[in-house]
């Protein structure tokens, strides 16, 4: 018997909070989805000032939870950490990004988990495209009238990628599986 997605079957109208972890710079970008249309409302960036950790993680909370507060999303859309070749740095940005994830959880919002091969593969069609082609695929789908910056796109990138394959019937169901070679194993 399949356990039951976390997310519900959707509504009519879902706003997806999509956020793109990083320490120095978190971007968000918030979207509509109402039946099968993407309708963009919001997204930026939250940078922390240089200084101690636990300030700079209270930064990203807070900033998040005004976020959340001012555009009310149904669901949040996190990308996950990759194992980087520093680990120092893969640590800093798992830090940045369990704020990410107790500011959502706070507000008692579900929260989705996208690897950036997910989120590639979901917006662009390749999981191996560059950030480049990432925004640009932003700028169409959500038909913006300028080009998102790298982290804001990330971010309205994987609110996309909740919003095709995060809910529903069609969910996919990632859970206890693994990402090889763009595939779930």
């Amino acid at each position: 018997m399949n356990s039951p997605s976390p997310f519900p079957l959707p509504p009519s109208h879902i706003r997806i909070l999509g956020i793109d972890p990083g320490l120095r710079v978190t971007g968000f970008g918030v979207i509509d989805l109402e039946g099968q249309q993407l309708h963009y409302v919001a997204s930026g960036c939250i940078k922390t000032p240089a200084g101690e950790l636990p300030e700079r993680l209270k930064v990203i909370l807070i900033s998040l939870g005004e976020v959340i507060a001012q555009h009310k999303p149904d669901q949040v859309a996190v990308e996950k950490v990759f194992v980087n070749v520093n680990p120092q740095s893969t640590l800093l940005l798992g830090q940045a990004r369990g704020a990410a994830i107790c500011a959502a959880v706070l507000a008692g919002l579900p929260v989705g988990e996208y690897t950036a091969l997910q989120v590639k593969q979901a917006v662009v069609g390749n999981g191996h495209a560059d950030k480049e082609q990432v925004q640009l695929m932003v700028q169409r789908l959500l038909k913006l009238s300028g080009t998102p910056s790298p982290d804001a796109a990330d971010a309205l990138a994987c609110a996309i990628c909740h919003a095709h394959g995060g809910q529903g019937l069609g969910a996919l169901m990632t859970k206890g599986f693994r990402v090889k070679n763009g595939r779930l194993i």
